[in-house]
């Protein structure tokens, strides 16, 4: 999948382990495990690829955030995104546009 991170700190945070906002700091377990989960969504040909990953728990989000998907990167942190299909002569790819490392339970 093509990645787009939509706010700077997560781009941060997958390319230099760490983030300038201040308001985004997080443990270095929960740092490693991003990277880690961005990594398998950058290898994902598509969005069924995720299906067969069990420990990411891929769920479409309903409620408030309806329109949403979600990938796990443990008990207690979720990467939420949403995707799209674009067509490059005739191949297709899907973009995944990375929203917010958000706390599961807050």
């Amino acid at each position: 999948m093509e990645i787009e991170f939509v706010k700077t700190y997560l781009l941060e945070l997958y390319t230099t382990g760490k983030t300038s906002d201040k308001k985004h700091r997080y443990q270095p377990h929960i740092i490693y495990k991003y990277i880690q989960t961005i990594d398998k969504l950058r290898a994902a040909r598509n969005i069924e690829d995720l299906f067969v990953i069990k420990s990411l728990n891929y769920k479409k989000l309903d409620g408030f955030k309806s329109g949403l998907e979600s990938v796990r990167i443990n008990d207690q942190f979720r990467i939420e995104f949403y995707t799209s299909l674009r067509s490059n002569n005739e191949q297709i790819i899907t973009f995944c546009r990375i929203l917010e490392l958000s706390n599961h339970y807050s």
